[in-house]
């Protein structure tokens, strides 16, 4: 069974406010949950229909129904399991390498997959502004399918940060400079912006170098490419020289 008060705090946690004030989150489906049991993220409770989790201390782990999931599920069809963790304190930002930065990125799939890039590509390091939607929305954790144990987040004033960096700063532009004719470096940030809107004026103003993918389209049409989409051909571009 699953108490009245354990539903009405899980569902509450779908809203940031309620993670914030009871520093929690939760995922869904074996495979999150799992690398987030082998993270340093702590467990604070689990929820499962089947006899699985054998590591996990029977005090932390609740078997229940298909009903019960049902009710405390942000998923149409719910998984199997889904438990709660704290959130954990946040980590001193990382200062070298390359570092993807989100200027007001809304979209909890969109940040999920750019998680999942930057896990891919060796990236240890994302800024957000404090516009971004939060890392620990269900959403992003469910589509970050366990990289968020990996890829180290900070939310920022980020045209405060990006004015104090040493580091070189790139934007992504349709009238910047073709990506894949630059010699780009392996010390860098790398700026992504709104889906709708791209990179916020105010932080445009600031960048030093605009970057763009170029369209191979015989009609040249195509308005833009999703921001998630171009994350991956940027990691990839910066990163090509060292394959």
């Amino acid at each position: 069974m699953v108490s009245r008060n354990q539903i009405k705090l899980i569902t509450s946690l779908q809203q940031k406010k309620y993670r914030i004030i009871n520093q929690l989150f939760f995922a869904e489906g074996v495979k999150v949950i799992q690398e987030l049991l082998r993270s340093n993220f702590e467990l604070e409770h689990l929820y499962t229909t089947q006899y699985d989790f054998e590591a996990v201390l029977e005090s932390k782990k609740s078997l229940i129904h298909e009903n019960d999931l049902k009710k405390i599920s942000a998923l149409t069809t719910p998984n199997s399991c889904l438990a709660v963790f704290k959130i954990p304190e946040e980590k001193p930002i990382l200062e070298s390498g390359l570092i993807i930065a989100l200027d007001d990125v809304r979209d909890p799939g969109n940040i999920g997959t750019i998680l999942r890039l930057c896990d891919w590509f060796g990236i240890k390091q994302v800024i957000c502004s404090k516009e971004t939607v939060d890392i620990y929305n269900p959403k992003v954790v469910q589509a970050t399918m366990g990289s968020i144990t990996r890829v180290n987040v900070s939310y920022v004033d980020l045209i405060e940060y990006i004015s104090q960096t040493n580091l070189a700063v790139f934007g992504t532009f349709m009238d910047g400079d073709n990506i894949y004719k630059k010699t780009l470096p392996q010390e860098a940030i790398i700026i992504m912006g709104n889906e709708a809107n791209g990179i916020s004026e105010g932080i445009e103003e600031i960048i030093q170098n605009r970057l763009s993918i170029p369209r191979f389209g015989d009609l040249q049409q195509a308005e833009s490419l999703n921001v998630a989409t171009a994350t991956g051909i940027i990691l990839s571009e910066f990163k090509r020289n060292l394959a």
